[in-house]
């Protein structure tokens, strides 16, 4: 594409230069103030082409260290100079063609076969030239090649008023040459206009036409977003950067958002092409967040580890009860200063009137050396477990018992089948029962945990 996007320039380039060199001979043997003009406004054509490519090959460059956000403005920079250049020259036109109208000189213009083929050959050319610059930018969302492509384009009209000028003079009125000037040079203006404001509007960014609205629909149907609360969004070259903010529930978890930012931005790559997103999550409470999920974001809020939350709705108050791990280092001053904080900022979430129970226990130590038991030392475990089981018969085929030994102890995982259509609250405790009855069993076990499988 940046090829695609070099070739198109240098061939404008080209084509300007030519174009030029043909007006300025037909021009200056004819005498005509029109034709001169365009061959003046050609060769600004021919500096802004020049200008076109540079910026071009300039603005494919890739953020570096310097330019966070590309090269891509360059293009913008490159039409605003070339906006400059098209009202100088207008002021040119417009100054000489007025001295002639008001002097009412006689200025020999001849209308020949020449000045009609440079004309006419000059509007083919603008023609193709403004098409495929124009099919080019679109393709590669070049302001540059754009800037170009209006270039050609108030070229092929203007050219046009030109030969309305020449068939003025061809019949006699020799003013007619002065007029289509003014013609020519109120074209090149307003062609100005239109690209100097865009220019402009690119360079103090302004937001693109419709972008906001269209950014909004896009992101407000990725699943997991709450609400769509700020979209910026701004060109530079090829590339559209789009700021959005977005509300997501605020129990999720920290993967969960990252996978709903990651869906936004494949979102609005896929339905807006060479766009970059930044995407920013801020967490809010739904609707249907249940008091389970507030305890439990009130605990992450302040990186607290709990389980076994039970809620209670009394006759005038609510009873919340939750277990809450702690560094089993610390004392039990410290871990209670832990738990009070805790229960201080539930209550000040769900209202005064709200009761807290707080079971601290251990935590379990994540990174703890150990290693496996000797074999022997498995099938003793694996026996008791049977023993153990045998008495209740709801937990049946003890297997893939694991023992591991550490310093605080052993650690014993093993797997069992119920009954399917058991609830996972009377499995759980089942499971649980069997978890301390080995305990019991074996001084040496600090912690057993038990893996319950459904029979097939």
């Amino acid at each position: 594409m940046q090829r695609e996007k070099e070739y198109v320039a240098l061939t404008s380039i080209a084509a300007s230069a030519g174009l030029t060199i043909a007006k300025a001979i037909v021009g200056f043997s004819t005498g005509s103030l029109a034709i001169l003009s365009e061959a003046g406004h050609s060769l600004i054509d021919c500096g802004a082409a020049i200008m076109t490519y540079v910026a071009v090959r300039v603005s494919g460059k890739p953020a570096d260290e310097e330019h966070h956000y590309g090269h891509g403005k360059v293009e913008s920079v490159s039409a605003l100079g070339e906006t400059a250049l098209l009202f100088l020259l207008s002021g040119v036109v417009i100054w000489e063609a007025v001295m002639r109208l008001l002097n009412r000189e006689p200025h020999n213009v001849v209308a020949n076969y020449w000045a009609f083929g440079v004309i006419i050959a000059s509007i083919v050319v603008d023609y193709y030239r403004a098409r495929a610059l124009t099919r080019t930018a679109k393709k590669t969302q070049s302001q540059a090649l754009e800037a170009d492509a209006l270039h050609f384009s108030s070229d092929m009209w203007s050219s046009g008023a030109v030969l309305i000028g020449l068939v003025g003079v061809w019949y006699g009125f020799g003013w007619a040459d002065s007029v289509s000037a003014l013609v020519v040079a109120a074209l090149v203006c307003i062609a100005g206009w239109r690209l100097g404001r865009r220019t402009i509007e690119t360079l103090t960014d302004t937001a693109p036409k419709g972008a906001a609205e269209t950014i909004t629909h896009i992101v407000s149907t990725v699943p997991g977003v709450v609400a769509v609360e700020q979209v910026r969004a701004r060109d530079a070259g090829d590339k559209t950067f789009v700021d959005v903010t977005v509300a997501v529930n605020r129990a999720l978890p920290l993967e969960r958002v990252a996978e709903i930012k990651a869906a936004i931005a494949a979102a609005l790559a896929a339905n807006m092409p060479r766009t970059e997103a930044s995407v920013t999550t801020d967490p809010v409470a739904i609707d249907d967040e249940t008091i389970v999920d507030r305890v439990m974001v009130i605990a992450r809020n302040r990186a607290l580890a709990v389980h076994h939350v039970t809620v209670h709705s009394l006759q005038d108050k609510l009873a919340v009860a939750l277990d809450l791990e702690v560094d089993g280092k610390l004392t039990l001053a410290e871990a209670h200063d832990i738990a009070d904080g805790l229960e201080d900022a539930i209550a000040g979430d769900l209202g005064t009137n709200v009761e807290v129970d707080t079971h601290i226990e251990p935590l379990q130590p994540g990174d703890a050396s150990g290693r496996e038991a000797p074999p022997e030392r498995v099938t003793v475990v694996e026996a008791a477990l049977k023993e153990l089981a045998a008495a209740d018969k709801a937990l049946r085929n003890i297997h893939a018992v694991r023992v591991r030994e550490t310093n605080d102890g052993e650690i014993v995982n093993f797997h069992c089948h119920v009954d399917p259509d058991m609830t996972v609250l009377a499995v759980h405790d089942k499971v649980d029962a069997l978890e301390r009855a080995l305990k019991v069993h074996s001084s040496l076990i600090k912690r057993v945990i038990g893996h319950a499988e459904p029979m097939r």
